[in-house]
């Protein structure tokens, strides 16, 4: 995959992680004074982790998934394996990416997992 287009997709899932983050902060006052006291990284390592129940709570089962698919692909970026399907092992297109920085399949097979969760 070009190193360019992974570059911005990087930089796009960064920005993603610090918006989910910052409603977090601004959504919490025990987070808020954590924050405070701690650099960026740690506090991703504090929502990632599950470290304390009563800040996940405040983000919500939604932007906790997908918190944790942002951090799964900035992991696939560094490990080289960015962009590639998970069920298929093709490359995701790019359009696709563009729109979910952090999908995990391609479309076909997106649609498969979700019609068996209905």
């Amino acid at each position: 995959m070009d190193e360019n287009f992974v570059a911005q997709m990087k930089k796009k899932l960064d920005e993603m992680r610090r918006e989910i983050i910052d409603q977090l902060v601004a959504e919490d006052e025990e987070f808020r004074s954590m924050a405070s006291s701690s650099d960026t990284k740690d506090l991703v390592d504090v929502a990632s982790n599950d470290i304390d129940k009563k800040l996940l709570s405040a983000l919500g089962a939604q932007e906790l998934k997908k918190l944790r698919l942002i951090e799964s692909a900035l992991v696939r970026i560094e490990n080289g394996k960015y962009g590639i399907c998970l069920k298929s092992g093709k490359a995701i297109p790019e359009e696709r990416l563009e729109a979910i920085p952090y999908a995990l399949y391609r479309v076909e097979y997106q649609s498969e997992i979700e019609r068996r969760n209905r």
